[in-house]
């Protein structure tokens, strides 16, 4: 159950009955402390101040209609209007038990299952991913996971920047200097007898570079260039060959990128802006038709009063060049109407750093106002803030470059590898590699999705690899913490186990709340998008855990009801860190 949920409605349907103007909110959140109970509602003196009367009165005639009487063992008013709700022990024992046997952990299904695709993570291809894709990846793929957890039809989409161009570019050079380029690892000794077709690219990065340079400085190269672009807009099966080398070897970069991140994307999930290349002229024509453009220096632009600025002009998008060629709005506008109209989504969220939040208004917009989604399609941008080093700056190497993101993983695996060996240098070296992969990474990730997605945040190894705070190594600890508990009395730690949870102890009773809750945290994560709220529940579940050990002896117990009991409410704590980790993309460890 969705305990937030249901008391929401229940204060809803109160307030409604004791007059409160329609659709009044009853504004329910988890009480800040103790003494105010285990929820609070709110909704009250909103509602008295529309009404203009008083707001500790009308919370006494809402709790006369609430019928709270099976989960609340005392509800009563405080201060001007608050409303605050003590659950029934009893009945949060019976709940917690319940959910000892639901792999769900109480997570109820959707009341309509929504088809959603999320368009995350946009790699540049011919070019390896660095620092700034580690956000939109690890972010949208912890909202996928969650998605999918509820119930709904989810449709992953990596956008990917495959056209254009940088490709006439990168297909004549790779044509030209593929011998330079041969990876060291191949089956035939890299020589001049080596085929372009069996040959792959050593160094994407430097690759990129070379062909950038070559074409900047040499005229003639430039001119082979332009016309492979033309080659390829036209269906040239040579150039199209080529250009398929060069983005198929970019993606398995990538692919090797999410293997080691843990990330759930794959190659049937890449489409690419080719994809849309035959449909652009007809996205045009249809804005056309829809009387939606105007010429401007002689490019197609979209107008719309929305984009008006305070100078009194309006910022316009241009969908077609002077020269023709069309631009990324284009092609956005198109991936919506497939997104709407082919995959029949109700959400499309759009994982995009802030940066593109005007570009992703105006598509939006524009998609609406020729009909390429209905109002019945939400367009959702959900946008990220950057990656700072400890001066406030966005995050480089010492030099001033692009830190690449295959390099920041393997040196958090190194950092870990090292703190694991000084702390635990007993085990096998085998084991320490694992549980450093499975540290390293994790601390990466949740490093970042512990932040509010929308703000900026401080890049520090020494914070994201502490077993104090809120960290991937701390909540992982707090996991081992638990399984330690079965090995040392002899105990199954997966299996449901005899018995019924009981909430003698105050300690209990507040960790039995926070298990209650993960339901409410699941659903705040699907609506707004926002990791970190998982992180925060994570964080406060395991604080809550650490309580009750040491205040309630677990394999100690002076009976062995109460030791039956103590064992249930760690079997179910140890599964939900491990499964809301596990929505995160973060891996467990059973011993630390």
């Amino acid at each position: 159950m969705n305990l937030r949920a249901e008391i929401d409605k229940r204060i809803s349907e109160a307030l409604a009955a004791a007059g409160a103007p329609e659709g009044s909110p009853a504004l329910v959140a988890p009480a800040g402390r103790p003494e105010f109970g285990d929820y609070q509602a709110n909704g009250a003196m909103p509602a008295a101040k529309a009404l203009k009367t008083n707001p500790r009165q009308l919370a006494e005639q809402v709790i006369a209609h609430a019928d709270l009487s099976d989960l609340a063992e005392r509800v009563e008013v405080a201060g001007p209007g608050f409303i605050n709700i003590h659950l029934r022990a009893d009945w949060l024992a019976a709940e917690l038990t319940a959910r000892l046997a639901d792999e769900r952990l109480g997570v109820p299904e959707p009341a309509a299952q929504q088809k959603v695709v999320v368009d995350y993570s946009h790699p540049n291809l011919a070019k390896e991913m660095h620092v700034g894709h580690l956000r939109s990846t690890i972010i949208g793929d912890a909202i996928v996971r969650t998605l999918e957890f509820v119930g709904h039809d989810v449709r992953r989409q990596n956008h990917v920047g495959d056209w254009g161009t940088q490709f006439g570019m990168l297909t004549a050079f790779w044509e030209d200097s593929f011998q330079t380029f041969l990876k060291v690892q191949m089956p035939t000794a890299p020589t001049a007898t080596v085929e372009l077709a069996e040959a792959e690219i050593s160094d994407m990065e430097e690759f990129y570079r070379q062909a950038k340079r070559r074409f900047d400085a040499d005229e003639e190269f430039a001119r082979k260039a332009r016309e492979y672009v033309v080659k390829l807009q036209g269906g040239d099966q040579a150039v199209r060959k080529l250009w398929r080398q060069v983005v198929d070897q970019s993606l398995d970069h990538a692919e090797r990128i999410y293997a080691k991140l843990g990330v759930t994307l794959r190659r049937k999930d890449v489409r690419g802006e080719s994809a849309y290349n035959d449909d652009l002229a007809n996205v045009v024509d249809e804005l056309r038709g829809a009387g939606l453009l105007t010429e401007s220096d002689g490019a197609q632009c979209v107008f719309l009063e929305e984009f008006r600025g305070k100078d009194g002009e309006i910022t316009p998008a241009i969908v077609q060049k002077s020269d023709g060629g069309y631009l990324y709005a284009t092609t956005d506008l198109a991936a919506v109407r497939y997104r709407s109209g082919e995959l029949k989504a109700d959400r499309v969220l759009y994982i995009v750093d802030a940066r593109q939040t005007l570009h992703l208004r105006q598509v939006f917009a524009i998609a609406r106002a020729a009909k390429f989604a209905p109002e019945t399609c939400s367009l959702e941008h959900h946008a990220f803030g950057t990656m700072m080093d400890p001066d406030g700056r966005p995050f480089k190497t010492r030099e001033g470059g692009t830190v690449k993101l295959m390099d920041l993983l393997e040196e958090a695996e190194q950092r870990a590898f090292e703190l694991v060996s000084a702390k635990s240098g007993e085990l096998p070296e085998d084991q320490r590699r694992e549980i450093a992969r499975t540290v390293g990474i994790g601390a990466v990730k949740y490093a970042d999705l512990c932040q509010n997605r929308t703000s900026d945040y401080v890049f520090s190894w020494e914070k994201m690899l502490s077993l104090e705070g809120n960290t991937a190594p701390y909540m992982q600890y707090a996991y081992a913490r638990v399984q330690s508990i079965f090995r040392k009395g002899g105990e199954d730690g997966g299996a449901a186990g005899a018995g019924r949870i009981a909430l003698a102890e105050p300690a209990e009773r507040t960790l039995g709340v926070r298990l209650a809750q993960f339901p409410e945290t699941v659903a705040a994560v699907v609506a707004d998008c926002l990791p970190n709220v998982l992180c925060a529940y994570l964080f406060e579940l395991a604080g809550a855990f650490m309580g009750f050990y040491e205040a309630c002896p677990v394999l100690k117990a002076g009976d062995e009801a109460t030791r039956a009991s103590r064992l249930l409410l760690c079997r179910l704590t140890a599964r939900t860190i491990r499964k809301g980790l596990g929505l995160l993309g973060i891996e467990t460890i059973e011993r630390m």
